[in-house]
């Protein structure tokens, strides 16, 4: 049997797709993926124009998006879309015990990824069943810190029979369930609930003082923001279909190409096989975005200009990705939904070696795949490495123009070569294949970061403050709920999750 036609024995979804997976050359679980997403966009305005508040109850609402959302996963999943159905349906009895909550939830998740690697080999599945559970994981563990925290047990507890279907509706909704993005309970509630725009227009406008007006003015609509997303979701898929195709990840580690080709030539087709691997994620998280704002979700607030802006809910920010001069911002910019999660969760509560045990958490949360751990475990002395260099040699540059230009150069490229070495596991998967590659860039990334982390650590080891060099006072503005922009632009919204990540 040919690897084409094991994976499609293997599939556990839906085959009426699958002459078209043949003729467009994609996995059946890709082309049933890309169908249920472009039918969710469909019904996502279909559900803002006519399931709105103001039509149908929150109660219909909540029924309609759990079902859709239950319906795309037996199509794309089969027997195990009910299975996942199933957990969320008995986790969602989890409402007060926290650790119990992350404990069970990552279990779950963990024996479902083990399961998939046992049933399934490496690389056949581009789209598995864990990714949905995956988003509901998060889900279920966020909900669970907010209620340890105090922040949404009025949401919960005014009705056990209508928070019960909340919180299906909140993990299956047809807006998430395949792809996410995971989003914060009470935003999704005050947007089935019809208050989701209004509340952040009369925030916005208190925050001005009432002055601008935003609170009277009827609520946006998206369909230039979702036109905008569509139409980058058509170039990231010609990209991938011509280009990423021609720059196959696995040459990486090719017998012939590792023993033939130079160091350089090696560095420079890791380089540019991993930027062409991006535009597969950019489609999935910006399709997702969009059928979001096409049922009216996301909506953060006014900006500058006073347009609206559709990024609540957003989980990358391309630009901040591709132009990323320092390994934080290239982090702070993707799957920014998910590191606001691992920041809720684990970064904010851990009493020490916070960086390490989050990206631990990040690679257990993807999966049982050794690649997982590799790309995280490898993350760990680049980042303490990057932050010790970039505030060793920063404050050179940012005197001169010129000077900032070429700083910004040259740590674009360091930055972008460190991404690329970090990431090529987590798409080749295997130890094997892993090792092939560190092999073949003698671990120059591992030696330069391990190094320069223990050297500039001993630099800049903290001192203690003493009585004529005391900190300044924080003011409320540097809370971690607000960004430096925000502080010094009071009337933009703030993004009701946390979003200063992992840095």
């Amino acid at each position: 049997m040919s690897e084409r036609e094991d994976a499609i024995f293997k599939t556990t979804g839906c085959k009426w797709l699958l002459p078209v997976s043949g003729y467009l050359g994609l996995s059946l679980d890709q082309v049933n993926f890309l169908a249920c997403q472009l039918c969710a966009l469909l019904a996502a305005f279909w559900f803002r124009l006519y399931l709105s508040p103001n039509h149908a109850s929150p109660m219909v609402r909540h029924a309609v998006a759990t079902l859709l959302g239950v319906t795309f996963l037996l199509f794309c999943f089969g027997w195990y879309g009910v299975t996942l159905s199933h957990a969320a349906s008995h986790l969602s009895d989890i409402t007060n015990v926290h650790r119990y909550s992350m404990v069970t939830a990552m279990g779950y998740l963990t024996a479902c990824h083990v399961s998939r690697v046992f049933i399934y080999s490496y690389g056949i599945l581009s789209t598995d069943f864990s990714g949905p559970l995956m988003i509901v994981t998060q889900k279920i563990t966020m909900l669970a810190f907010h209620l340890h925290d105090g922040k949404t047990s009025e949401y919960i507890h005014k009705n056990t029979t209508r928070s019960s279907t909340k919180y299906l509706s909140y993990n299956l909704n047809f807006l998430s369930v395949l792809v996410g993005p995971c989003s914060n309970y009470k935003d999704y509630i005050d947007f089935i609930e019809g208050k989701h725009i209004s509340w952040r227009l009369k925030q916005h406008s208190g925050t001005c003082n009432g002055q601008n007006g935003y609170d009277k003015i009827p609520h946006p609509s998206p369909l230039n923001t979702v036109c905008r997303k569509l139409l980058v979701c058509c170039g990231c898929m010609f990209f991938f279909l011509v280009i990423t195709r021609s720059l196959p990840i696995t040459y990486n580690v090719d017998d012939h190409f590792v023993g033939h080709a130079s160091f350089l030539s090696r560095l420079t087709y890791a380089f540019f096989s991993i930027q062409a691997a991006r535009p597969k994620f950019y489609f999935a998280w910006t399709l997702a975005d969009a059928v979001n704002n096409a049922a009216g979700y996301g909506f953060l607030g006014m900006d500058e200009s006073g347009k609206p802006c559709w990024d609540l809910v957003s989980n990358l920010n391309i630009i901040g990705i591709e132009t990323a001069t320092s390994f934080k911002t290239f982090i702070d910019n993707w799957n920014i939904q998910t590191g606001i999660w691992l920041k809720t969760v684990c970064y904010d509560r851990a009493a020490k070696h916070r960086l390490a045990l989050t990206f631990i958490l990040s690679a257990l949360w993807h999966g049982v795949y050794p690649g997982y751990y590799f790309t995280f475990i490898t993350a760990i002395p680049i980042t303490i490495a990057a932050r010790a260099i970039r505030r060793s040699i920063r404050h050179h540059f940012i005197g001169s123009r010129v000077l900032k230009l070429g700083y910004d150069i040259v740590t674009w490229a360091a930055t972008q070569l460190a991404i690329c070495y970090t990431v090529m596991p987590f798409l080749l998967l295997s130890v094997e294949h892993t090792i092939v590659f560190y092999r073949s860039m003698y671990f120059h990334v591992h030696i330069i970061s391990i190094l320069a982390a223990v050297v500039l650590h001993q630099k800049h080891k903290p001192r203690e403050p003493n009585a004529t060099n005391k900190p300044a006072p924080t003011s409320s503005c540097s809370s971690s709920s607000f960004s430096a922009a925000a502080c010094s632009a009071r009337c933009q919204p703030v993004h009701s999750n946390n979003n200063d990540k992992v840095n």
